[in-house]
């Protein structure tokens, strides 16, 4: 019986594993409400926002993944990068959110599933809950089961998203007819309050669609030489994705105008019926589908890693440590995780959903680690990093400083948050000293 992780997910794996966790359903549901937000062609900056700081923040997590190949991730980096208290502090606050964030990021792909599917087949609210948790349940069963298998599945499963993302970026620019540029005009400009306090809001929903370009952090116990295929991973999935998303937004607009973008409920499918055909639309819909799950199988695969890792290194409840007996996975942690996930798609709003899952992250997450990266360099040096970011620390400054820029557009989600990193506190207090009795 295995009672350790194995490392046997290789560099295009780890690059699957990445982009079908960015990609899932975020931006086919998400670009109306960012061409909304902004209320102006210029809404593609909001995109490029979304860019720019995905890869800044990449940096930071490509020094630490490599460095610290362990499951679990940002649990690692917070343990090694504050001493003492701080440490088990944040490290714990990190798992807690996660047993809470991370089946909001479950719910926000099973309920955008259900959204799209509508397009299909009519469905209810009743209906639309019901294909929630069964997707929840569905991707659970996929999941219980051995990694080089999962890492199998996750290359076939990023075909789907390559695919869908070329047909719409083929179409729009052979067939689109409608003028459109992401350029100032006549009075516009890009230096205005009021147009970057819109791109903030915006860039709220863009974020969340390039999340996941650290997911192969969390899987970090399980990645073929780590120094190397963690960084390129990372770097490999942002400018791959990124570019896909910029060449697909436009694309789409050059056949639905954005005005009327903006209030589609089922844009890629609008996309593709205004091109080809109803009969067209309905595959696109279902490819739109297949990435959606996709997504959740990449979401649900790394963050039950989380819980487990902080088990096995006592700082969490023992019972999230057991492996599967013979197929070596974290089944626990992988059920539990489910479970709520499950429960959150009954319970929420996509919108809604989006928001608290930024909100929750950045200040235990995001910008903790960017400060912990400071620490580590200052306390180990840099002679035994296998990567280094360029031009330390102006990427640090950004990270931090682009950031708290998102979670003030957050709204009053920031405060949500921050309440349950102030109730993970308590807990923290409750139970240190006995948790991993538990």
């Amino acid at each position: 019986m295995s009672t350790t992780l194995q490392r046997k997910i290789g560099l295009v794996q780890a690059s699957a594993i990445n982009m079908i966790d960015m990609v899932g359903i975020g931006p086919f549901v998400v670009m109306p409400l960012v061409i909304k937000t902004t209320g102006s062609h210029l809404f593609l900056w909001a995109w490029i926002l979304g860019a720019g700081i995905s890869l800044i923040d990449g940096m930071i997590w490509s020094e630490l993944g490599a460095a610290y190949p362990l499951a679990g991730g940002s649990y690692n980096f917070l343990k090694e990068a504050y001493p003492s208290k701080w440490g088990k502090l944040l490290s714990f606050l990190f798992v807690w959110q996660t047993c809470i964030q991370a089946p909001l990021v479950v719910a926000s792909a099973s309920i955008g599933f259900s959204q799209y599917l509508s397009y299909l087949v009519p469905l209810g609210d009743i209906e639309r809950k019901i294909v929630s948790g069964s997707l929840v349940i569905l991707t659970t069963f996929l999941l219980y089961r051995k990694i080089e298998t999962i890492g199998k599945i996750s290359v076939f499963l990023c075909s789907g998203v390559f695919i869908t993302i070329g047909w719409i970026i083929f179409g729009g620019f052979t067939k689109g007819t409608v003028a459109y540029t992401f350029l100032p005009e006549g009075n516009e400009t890009l230096f205005s309050f009021a147009l970057w306090a819109l791109l903030g809001q915006a860039s709220v929903k863009t974020v969340y669609s390039y999340l996941g370009y650290y997911n192969v952090c969390h899987l970090g116990g399980e990645i073929k030489e780590p120094g190397k295929n963690i960084p390129r991973s990372i770097f490999i999935s942002i400018i791959g994705i990124a570019i896909l998303y910029l060449f697909m937004n436009v694309s789409i607009v050059k056949v639905v105008p954005w005005q009327e973008a903006m209030e589609s409920k089922f844009l890629v499918s609008t996309f593709i019926e205004k091109l080809y055909g109803y009969t067209a639309a309905k595959v696109a819909t279902a490819l739109v589908l297949w990435i959606a799950f996709a997504s959740l199988f990449a979401v649900m695969l790394g963050y039950s890693r989380v819980p487990y890792a902080a088990a096995v290194d006592g700082s969490f409840f023992k019972i999230f440590a057991k492996l599967h007996p013979t197929k070596s996975f974290p089944y626990v942690s992988l059920l539990f995780l489910g479970g709520v996930g499950l429960i959150f798609s009954l319970l929420f709003k996509l919108s809604d959903v989006i928001s608290a899952i930024l909100a929750m992250r950045i200040l235990v997450q995001f910008i903790a680690q960017a400060i912990g990266v400071v620490l580590l360099r200052k306390r180990k040096g840099t002679d035994q990093l296998p990567y280094k970011m360029r031009l330390y620390p102006l990427p640090v400054i950004v990270s931090i400083a682009a950031w708290l820029f998102i979670l003030f557009s957050t709204g009053y989600f920031a405060l949500g948050g921050i309440s349950i990193a102030a109730v993970g506190v308590l807990v923290f207090i409750a139970t240190h000293k006995s948790i991993g009795k538990l």
